[in-house]
């Protein structure tokens, strides 16, 4: 017999990628408890970080990958803040884990895009 091991409603049907983009969500959702003007923010979830540069100029810098990153609201487009899927898994063990990380993450790119600390945007913000 061949199908699905579980239905898709099940959580062993969600890929990977879902999971992920769900854990961020779940961390806004818990932010926007005390601050309703994320809701004017868009949050999304990309594999890997962008090269710097275009073309044959495209290098990797010095720096670590970063795991996060804004994109300030401009010509109309709303604020952006995007969590890299790839460097926030390698970097975890467990769903507890990168929950954590996740969260982390989302603090401090929210934290910079409203110019506050991220222990201003999340009191428990380092405690996990």
């Amino acid at each position: 017999m061949r199908g699905p091991i579980a239905p898709p409603q099940v959580p062993l049907a969600a890929s990977r990628a879902e999971v992920f983009a769900d854990l961020v969500q779940d961390s806004v959702e818990r932010l926007e408890r005390r601050w309703p003007q994320l809701a004017d923010i868009d949050f999304l979830v990309l594999e890997v970080p962008r090269l710097d540069g275009k073309g044959d100029q495209a290098t990797w810098s010095d720096e670590a990958v970063p795991l996060g990153g804004i994109i300030p609201a401009r010509d109309g487009r709303r604020a952006r803040v995007v969590v890299y899927r790839r460097p926030v898994e390698i970097r975890t063990k467990g769903r507890d884990e990168r929950a954590a990380l996740v969260h982390e993450v989302v603090v401090e790119q929210v934290a910079e895009l409203l110019g506050l600390t991220p222990e201003t945007v999340d009191p428990r913000y380092g405690e996990d």
